[in-house]
């Protein structure tokens, strides 16, 4: 089997987290990288390693793009310039993987549906969180009825503070979508596939109360929330709630999802115990279900689930595997964060109608 051609456009710390998740694939293999700027393609080198010598390094990713030297890319530059670089990528037919959130508002994700679906190549958003271990062990229990017909679902995470990016380009809503699409694109794209219909309205309460305070970056303060409770209302009748604060570094699990349904209760945790636990009402049992994760080349910052993304890409690329988070995905995800800033911003409850999709 021929190795993929692997280009990252991005090579910050997400940038290289796939590299590192590339190394040890034994069908793929790095050619390229970009970024316009000098330290992170001095971090892409320092990841490489000895196999920097077979990389050549583009300051613009339109070069990489026109190089010949790519099968496929991986673009994990700053959110606000997604949007740029994948109408440059969608003109050709190299299939893409884009880490989340797609775009930064709802009119730049609708753009990029359309041009992804006028081309033959794999377009693929990074929403990695699907293929964390206790995660995707509870969508499955889900799926398969155990707690009876899905009612209610609440996700919290409750973590530390944004990290320093390059240029601190993360202080700045202008630059990310802000904080319910930036961080928590996530957390609704797991609630649209868990609850399995079309979101219908939202309401949050939100702010910025602790972090980044003190700042200042060029004269500005950064606007970027750091909590937030965001209830959201499904088409099929179900409700889902969010619970993030970004200044709870001291608690034992960095995201807690329960799901409860007519006949029971389901509980899952990151990083976890190794189990998810399962009530039933009928006897009030709680049975502990463990939790079996596959071998992983890289585990990295997500307990290894962009490893095991990026091989489902690589699968989907070959024509052996589906593209299992595409573009609608990318867009509904910002969707539900873009209401929720909404929300908070006009101090009302949002339809989903009013983005007339």
């Amino acid at each position: 089997m021929e190795k993929l051609r692997f280009g990252v456009i991005g090579t910050g710390m997400m940038g290289c987290e796939h590299l590192r998740n590339l190394l040890p694939m034994d069908d793929a293999v790095v050619t390229a990288v970009s970024d316009p700027n000098d330290e992170p393609l001095d971090w892409a080198q320092v990841t490489m390693g000895d196999r920097w010598s077979t990389v050549t390094a583009f300051r613009d990713h339109r070069d990489l793009l026109a190089s010949g030297l790519v099968d496929a890319v991986l673009i994990a530059s700053p959110n606000h310039t997604h949007k740029t670089i994948l109408d440059d990528v969608l003109a050709t037919e190299i299939p893409v993987l884009v880490e989340k959130p797609m775009c930064t508002t709802v009119d730049d994700c609708r753009t990029i549906v359309t041009a992804a679906k006028s081309r033959d190549a794999v377009t693929w958003v990074g929403l990695e969180y699907r293929y964390m271990p206790p995660i995707a062990r509870f969508l499955e229990t889900v799926r398969a009825g155990d707690i009876g017909t899905l009612r209610m679902l609440a996700i919290r995470e409750h973590r530390f503070p944004f990290l320093v990016k390059v240029d601190n380009w993360n202080r700045f809503s202008r630059n990310t979508g802000g904080t319910l699409v930036e961080k928590c694109c996530h957390f609704f794209d797991l609630m649209n596939l868990t609850v399995g219909a079309w979101p219908t309205r939202v309401y949050a309460s939100g702010g910025q109360d602790v972090n980044h305070l003190d700042e200042v970056y060029g004269g500005e303060r950064p606007d970027i929330l750091d909590n937030a409770y965001v209830i959201v209302d499904y088409d099929n009748g179900v409700r889902a709630m969010l619970d993030l604060s970004m200044f709870a570094e001291g608690g034992r699990n960095e995201q807690e999802i329960v799901a409860v349904g007519d006949k029971g209760k389901l509980e899952a945790a990151v990083p976890g115990d190794g189990y998810l636990y399962l009530g039933r009402r009928a006897d009030r049992s709680v049975t502990a279900l463990e939790i079996a994760s596959g071998p992983v080349g890289h585990v990295g910052f997500h307990h290894g689930a962009s490893y095991v993304e990026l091989r489902r890409f690589c699968d989907a690329i070959r024509g052996i595997g589906p593209v299992e988070v595409d573009t609608t995905a990318g867009l509904w995800s910002v969707v539900v964060g873009a209401a929720a800033h909404k929300s908070i911003d006009e101090r009302r409850p949002v339809d989903i109608a009013e983005y007339d999709l």
